[in-house]
């Protein structure tokens, strides 16, 4: 069961890199780098391109955090930021459960940062402050 909810994390991943109509060699070398780490195999990864697996609820903090986090890094790993692949973050993050103050937030301050990698540390601050 846990390769499926790996499988649909990473099915996310690659919903959000099609947003913008292309797949970047950095994207997909970001994805497939993440499943591989997730347990993913390079086969699996290549079928989930041609069919993702529907969004699966997150139901730790945790998770919804982690799972954020690596989609903003990818929204990233190619230095463009496209007003769709905003639009299908902001809309993850809803379905996951966090409010649109703290995707906002993430949203803007990931400027702050070189290369727009905002650090996890950071990231845990912004939903300290919203959710404490």
């Amino acid at each position: 069961m846990k390769n499926k909810n790996n499988q649909s994390l990473i099915s996310d991943l690659i919903v959000l890199a099609h947003a913008d109509d292309k797949i970047t060699h950095s994207e997909y070398d970001f994805i497939v780098r993440l499943a591989n780490r997730m347990e993913v195999s390079q086969e699996e990864v290549e079928e989930l391109f041609i069919k993702p697996l529907p969004s699966k609820p997150i139901f730790t903090e945790l998770e919804r955090l982690t799972h954020f986090h690596k989609l903003v890094l990818l929204m990233n790993v190619d230095r463009e930021t496209h007003e769709k692949e905003i639009i299908v973050i902001k809309n993850f993050g809803l379905k996951m459960g966090i409010r649109a103050g703290v995707i906002d937030q993430v949203l803007a301050r990931m400027n702050d940062y070189e290369d727009k990698v905002i650090p996890s540390s950071e990231l845990i601050k912004i939903f300290q402050t919203f959710y404490n």
